[in-house]
């Protein structure tokens, strides 16, 4: 979890690879709509990311019913989108990739092709409501390499 730009997608395939279970790809599940309105810089509201959790947290509860391991990716951004996911399996951890917004918007900015404008990072980090202590799951920090990001997710540090 965490701001768009954090490296949720680079370390969330390590993960799994280390793993040997699914990724998911959290962004592939927005509605056209969606990827519309950040694309023109628009901000994401409630209503605009409930059917994208709802989709996710259906990912999340096959995964389960099948006993199958997955890591997925998404922003996670409020406790009450997390509460949500974890509707879909409780025992959910969430790796929250944290750091400077300096950083974050320097990724930002070097990315190709993707629809998220640098513009909209602010309104990501106002959004955000970090992990907290009640919540199973590791903050780290995005300038340590992403092999120690995984290792420590794996440690449970």
């Amino acid at each position: 979890m965490g701001v768009s730009g954090c490296g949720k997608s680079t370390v969330g395939q390590a993960l799994a690879q280390e793993l040997d279970v699914t990724f998911v790809e959290g962004d592939q599940y927005h509605p056209a709509a969606n990827v519309a309105k950040m694309s023109a810089g628009v901000p994401l509201d409630d209503a605009d990311r409930a059917g994208w959790l709802l989709a996710l947290q259906a990912q999340i509860r096959e995964a389960r019913a099948r006993g199958a391991g997955l890591v997925l990716s998404c922003s996670a951004l409020k406790r009450r989108y997390r509460d949500l996911l974890r509707e879909g399996d409780p025992a959910l951890r969430f790796a929250h990739l944290d750091g400077p917004r300096e950083l974050i918007a320097e990724r930002m900015r070097e990315r190709a092709n993707h629809y998220m404008p640098p513009a909209l990072l602010e309104s990501q980090l106002r959004d955000l409501e970090p992990l907290q202590l009640d919540e199973a799951g590791v903050v780290l920090d995005i300038g340590s390499a992403p092999a120690l990001q995984v290792a420590r997710i794996l440690g449970g540090q």
